[in-house]
């Protein structure tokens, strides 16, 4: 491999590293990599060819094989080459074009993109023997998977579409909350005057609304038209969703099932030689899913790459009872780790990032 580390050199692997993981053989595809494939902190992935659906999800377990299981639950086979219209409340599993053959040092984590969490298009990665999704253990030497499940929106989708994204770490590199208290001291993460930063920066979602019309968020329509992934700002708003004013008390009863893009009240930022990752605030409540896209690369809402602080978009889907929202509930937590090294390119510096200095912001396929 073309770089070395210390027994000290924890964190995530920059763009020029996630490059030189691929020359060396640790990543490995039969094409290669689109020329915006790589971002700040991670890699798109991308679909294969043939989709099967299942009958259901699943994990392969420690010693089980994702391929095997497919042959067990496939339903039938899709080619995606020419376009293929993935159904709602369907389970879809993918082969990915990329593989890996890690190193003993380096382990992965994915993430939906952002756009694909703001379609509620539920997807995760699954490798070999592995139990959980959207994990990776140092050393994997294998197959990657996209399990796909269109929760709102019928989809189209090609071979080479890029749901997910991965992440390389090397270590455990997350900030305790004593280093990032020091950084928010430094850097001012989150524009809030009292922020709460001991275990992550909080988040709290804004109902005061923004804009003139006070708008808080939007929720989904059910039974639309179907959404190209590939299509950039080709669709109009008020087919697929409903806006939301602000209430004078500032509240959202979240109705059961029900998809909603809301925004965070906070502005926040990620330093370029820092990346971040959202969590659920407290996995007790159970109400609400909030955030399906959570990887925040370096430079996000950062000043000198244009950000000037950025919201968090929340996508919200409610569960079995409706809950009652309130402004500046805490939604979730953004925890940050440290990069191996500055990337050569921040988010939103000219790689055509898509939610730069964003506000309330529906996904990039509808028109602004």
């Amino acid at each position: 491999m073309a770089f070395s580390f210390s027994a000290d050199d924890k964190g995530i692997l920059p763009d020029r590293m996630i490059a030189e993981l691929a020359q060396a053989g640790a990543i490995v595809t039969a094409r290669a990599f689109q020329p915006d494939q790589i971002q700040p902190a991670s890699l798109d992935l991308r679909l294969g060819n043939i989709a099967y659906r299942v009958r259901a999800s699943f994990l392969p377990g420690p010693h089980g094989s994702v391929g095997r299981r497919i042959a067990d639950l496939k339903l039938h086979e899709i080619v995606l080459s020419r376009g293929a219209v993935l159904e709602t409340g369907c389970v879809y599993i993918v082969p990915l074009q990329e593989s890996l053959a890690l190193p003993p040092d380096i382990s992965a984590s994915a993430n939906p993109k952002s756009s694909t969490g703001r379609l509620d298009l539920f997807t995760r990665v699954i490798a070999d023997s592995m139990r959980g999704f959207d994990r990776v253990e140092a050393g994997y030497r294998g197959p990657l998977f996209a399990e796909i499940s269109p929760r709102t929106f019928p989809v189209l989708v090609r071979e080479g579409a890029r749901l997910s994204q991965i992440r390389f770490r090397r270590g455990n590199a997350v900030l305790d909350a004593d280093a990032l208290q020091r950084l928010h001291d430094a850097e001012r993460l989150v524009d809030s005057s009292d922020a709460d930063v001991r275990d992550g920066v909080a988040v709290g979602v804004d109902l005061a609304g923004l804009g003139p019309s006070k708008l808080v968020g939007y929720r989904a329509k059910r039974h639309t038209g179907l959404i190209d992934v590939e299509r950039r700002n080709g669709y109009a708003v008020e087919e697929f969703w409903e806006p939301i004013a602000a209430r004078a008390d500032k509240t959202l009863i979240l109705d059961p099932d029900e998809f909603y893009i809301l925004a965070s009240k906070e502005a926040v930022q990620v330093p370029p030689d820092f990346a971040a990752e959202m969590v659920p605030f407290d996995p007790l409540v159970g109400e609400f899913r909030v955030h399906y896209a959570g990887f925040f690369d370096p430079g996000f809402g950062y000043a000198g790459a244009g950000g000037q602080g950025s919201r968090a978009v929340l996508e919200v889907r409610s569960r079995e009872v409706p809950f009652i929202l309130e402004h500046g509930q805490i939604v979730g937590r953004l925890v940050y780790e440290k990069m191996l090294a500055r990337p050569q390119t921040l988010y939103g510096q000219g790689i055509g990032s898509n939610y730069q200095a964003q506000g309330l912001k529906l996904s990039k396929h509808f028109r602004s």
